[in-house]
């Protein structure tokens, strides 16, 4: 009897340590999942990227429109769009020109990290226009880029696929996810990230307009290696953001492009 009841401890312990495994697991890398909606994705896809004509961004990206706009793929080598409903929604729709910039900044970065993967979030409607709950995002110039992130130093992906609740989540003021300390934004890996979207755009007579990231987050951005450059650089992060605007940009930063 004994013996049956230390096998059974025993199973129990073994079967409990490869659950906390194969979560650590889960967490360290991406998800996708291959459902009814990825095959939704597919076709909805597939019946927008047939768009030929060159795009055209009409006034500001607070009041303004998309003529042509063109979808983002819903992932590549190195990225993911972040929520299959809001893709469904229309609402990963860009200029040909920020798209451009977007894809060769993952080719990119691919080049340096080639295990490290990225979230891209929302962009702006297929014509442009208002695009709830976003003051901008307007005419095809404006991209929400999700904070990657890291846990005790390694890639963490275990928040990445909550879709638009992603945006409700809460970083405090040192980075760090106010329910799991451990885990915190890669600060160095954004301003990598910036340094080659200005550069991509640069090359395309387009530049970055200005980077929208919570304001406290700033001087931990600019500490980075990565950050020093930015810092450097003609790259334009706000300095003063309303209390509701500030709070809404510590899972994401929000970057506007404008012809150079």
């Amino acid at each position: 009897m004994l013996k049956n009841v230390s096998l059974l401890m025993i199973s129990i312990v073994f079967l409990a340590c490869q659950a906390q495994e194969n979560q650590n697991k889960t967490e360290n890398k991406p998800i996708i999942h291959h459902n009814e909606d990825s095959l939704a994705v597919i076709a909805f896809e597939q019946e927008h990227k047939q768009i030929n004509q060159i795009s055209q961004q009409l006034g500001t990206v607070s009041n303004g429109s998309l003529v042509h706009g063109k979808i983002l793929p819903f992932y590549g080598e190195n990225f993911r769009y972040f929520d299959y409903k809001s893709y469904l929604a229309s609402r990963a729709f860009t200029s040909d020109i920020v798209r451009k910039i977007i894809l060769n900044s993952y080719k990119k970065l691919y080049e340096f990290l080639p295990n490290r993967f990225l979230y891209l979030m929302e962009l702006s409607n297929k014509n442009g226009g208002e695009i709830y709950p976003h003051r901008t995002h307007q005419n095809g110039l404006s991209v929400d880029f999700m904070m990657p992130k890291l846990k005790k130093g390694t890639p963490y992906y275990g928040l990445d696929t909550l879709g638009a609740r992603h945006y409700l989540l809460k970083f405090n003021n040192k980075g760090q996810y106010t329910k799991d300390k451990e885990v915190q934004i890669d600060f160095n890996l954004i301003a990598q990230h910036l340094l080659i979207l200005n550069e991509e755009a640069k090359k395309m007579n387009y530049k970055i307009e200005k980077v929208i990231i919570k304001v406290e987050l700033k001087n931990l951005l600019y500490a980075t290696d990565y950050g020093k450059k930015l810092r450097e650089s003609d790259i334009y992060l706000v300095q003063n953001l309303s209390p509701l605007i500030n709070g809404l940009h510590d899972e994401h930063y929000h970057v506007d492009f404008r012809k150079n």
